[in-house]
């Protein structure tokens, strides 16, 4: 189990002091327990002047214990500020919210905002608060794994604080630079960080820099193999974060005492820690954790047998990565950096710029001045230096623009095929275009719902890992098949997969074509079964079809879901629950379309809710000689 920096979360909200008329500590997460509603309640008495209100917005936006709430307090601080438009605070304001969304686990934005707060400093000119924004982004780049950046802010933020001699937050930032270290596996330098921090917290009498820096050297102790000493540093160091009532660095170390315990084949106290672990980390909402005990229990439960329980932890620990790792976020966290040190960059360029300027200038008048026989000629270089200097820069101009002009074509492009691969080509443009779908009504639309017989069972029997390759290298050629057929994946659920033909542009081919596709799946999953694959289960698959009205549209606002609804899914799902493995069930509607180009037969009726009795058919295969015929006539149609 790696750590992710269990304790990235106090740098950043230890690091805001007010500046002007009036002033607060920089305490960050106190040691004591705030009393927030009688707070809430002064607040919205809103019986007191404007400082007494910005410093009441301080508290609120720096110490709430709800994440939520500590945004909303920092998004009205940040207002505020503007309103008086100081730097200071604005800086402070926007520390407030990264940490708040860093504890929402929202690591783009939380970026954001520190990238914001820094460049306050900058403008500023305050090299401690510069120091605390560079700690806070070495936290978040350190989280999400990207240890080259992480280190390179560690480094530039200590630094800064060294030099303004800030002993408590450069001791903070020491130790996170070791978590970085930790989360790399060089244990020699993560060892050296938390002694040096350490030594540092006894000096300044940190409580709760001591515990961590006992969990932190316990961890390491842990991965050394040293289990004696990783369990008596841990277990220290809970007690003291529980007194100090710090609940995500006391997760990330109960997980460290599940693996020590399950490293001595003590599985019973393993699971208790890993379970103490989780029921903390949902209390609090602790995203990150959660899903690192759900892992820690998928791998215990795997050990003792008990795979149906190793899966559910599995599930919910894959849920969670997939909800925060993906590529827009992780290609926007590298926007953010790259937008930040061009503007530094370019600081420094204009700064440089403006100096040459004046030495130019104090040269030409101490020419003019003893060299008065010259002028014409000391006029005549400096004005053909000038013309050589403007044309260079505007050479590096074009050629920057050019090459920024690419980027952006590459990265739109990147965009746009991302979001092709979630909707419809039409659905995406009016999503882009608009800013939201109109739900449509379609006439007629052939849907295909297919299942895995007794797949329920065989996930018991099979472990998380060739579950979901196994499942995965079934819907990646059923994907294959059904764009070949120029129909339209809907979605899959667990098992079910699920698309339609004849929309999002309506055709009168789409009950043929998507028979023709039910009847390749099937061949392809027969097919299957003569793999010797060790890593593919062999399964048989049930598939209905039904044709009617639907209605499709697009649901969510971040996540968008294409998806269509009606009756006629309905009954497409009932077909396929009351079809038999290697079949594929038509409704009554679908078998009037395709009657004259398939052989079907008669199976029976089946009710269905609101629609009574209806007849049910098996697809048996092509009528050679009719087939052509009818899809000529098909294509006249059109």
């Amino acid at each position: 189990m790696k750590l992710k920096a269990a304790r990235l979360f106090l740098t950043s909200l230890k690091t805001c002091l007010l500046a002007g008329f009036f002033c607060l500590s920089a305490l960050g997460i106190s040691q004591e327990k705030l009393e927030t509603h009688p707070l809430e309640i002064k607040y919205s008495n809103n019986n007191f002047s404007k400082e007494e209100k910005l410093a009441l917005l301080n508290e609120l936006a720096q110490n709430h214990p709800d994440p939520q709430k500590k945004l909303h307090y920092s998004i009205v601080f940040i207002k505020n500020a503007k309103a008086l438009d100081s730097i200071h605070l604005l800086f402070q304001g926007y520390m407030h919210k990264g940490a708040a969304l860093r504890l929402k686990s929202d690591f783009t934005q939380a970026l954001e905002s520190y990238f914001k707060a820094a460049r306050r400093a900058v403008k500023d000119n305050n090299q401690r608060n510069l120091g605390l924004a560079h700690i806070s982004i070495a936290d978040v780049y350190s989280i999400t794994s990207n240890h080259e950046n992480a280190v390179k802010y560690y480094t530039s933020g200590l630094d800064l604080l060294k030099q303004e001699n800030d002993l408590e937050n450069y001791a903070n930032g020491l130790l996170n630079l070791g978590d970085a270290y930790f989360n790399e596996k060089d244990y020699d330098r993560a060892m050296e960080c938390f002694m040096e921090s350490g030594l540092l917290f006894r000096k300044i009498n940190s409580l709760e820099g001591h515990a961590f820096v006992l969990g932190n050297m316990g961890m390491v102790y842990a991965e050394q193999g040293k289990d004696d000493l990783a369990e008596a540093n841990i277990n220290e160091a809970i007690n003291l974060l529980e007194d100090l009532q710090l609940h995500y660095p006391i997760s990330v170390y109960l997980i460290y005492m599940s693996d020590i315990y399950a490293a001595k084949s003590n599985r019973s106290a393993a699971l208790a820690y890993a379970n103490r672990s989780l029921k903390l980390a949902n209390k609090y909402g602790l995203k990150e954790q959660i899903s690192d005990a759900n892992l820690q229990l998928s791998l215990l439960y795997e050990q003792q047998g008990g795979y149906k329980k190793s899966l559910q932890h599995f599930k919910a620990h894959v849920a969670f990565k997939d909800s925060v790792a993906n590529i827009e976020k992780v290609q926007k966290m590298g926007d953010l950096r790259t937008a930040f040190e061009v503007s530094k960059k370019q600081t420094e360029v204009d700064l440089l710029t403006q100096q040459q300027k004046v030495q130019n200038i104090q040269v030409a008048l101490l020419n003019q001045q003893n060299k008065n026989r010259q002028h014409l000629a000391i006029a005549t270089i400096i004005a053909l230096f000038l013309i050589l200097m403007i044309a260079f820069g505007l050479y590096r101009r074009n050629k920057y623009i050019t090459k920024t002009k690419i980027i952006i074509e590459e990265e739109k492009q990147r965009s746009e095929n991302l979001l092709l691969n979630i909707l419809p080509e039409e659905t995406a443009y009016e999503l882009k275009t608009k800013g939201k779908v109109e739900a449509k009504r379609f006439n007629s639309v052939t849907v295909l719902f297919t299942d895995f017989k007794s797949f329920t069972s065989f996930s018991e029997k099979l472990t998380p890992e060739k579950l979901v390759k196994s499942v995965d290298y079934y819907f990646s050629e059923f994907d294959t098949i059904i764009e070949k057929y120029e129909l339209e994946k809907i979605k899959t659920v667990g098992d079910s997969y699920m698309c339609a033909g004849g929309l999002p542009f309506p055709t009168t081919d789409h009950a043929i074509k998507m028979t023709l596709a039910a009847f390749e799946i099937l061949q392809f999953t027969e097919a299957t079964k003569q793999l010797n694959h060790p890593d593919i289960a062999h399964f048989d698959i049930r598939i209905g079809i039904n044709t009617g009205p639907v209605v499709a549209g697009v649901v969510g606002t971040k996540k968008f879901a294409y998806d269509i609804w009606g009756d006629t899914v309905n009954v497409a799902s009932r077909m396929e629950s009351n079809s038999i493995p290697g079949k594929i069930n038509i409704a009554e509607n679908t078998y009037q379309l395709i009657k004259a180009a398939f052989d079907c037969e008669h199976r029976g009726e089946i009710e269905v809710k609101n629609k009574g009795q209806l007849h049910m058919y098996f697809v048996k295969g092509i009528k050679e000689k009719t087939f052509y015929t009818f899809m000529n006539g098909q294509k006249a149609g059109l």
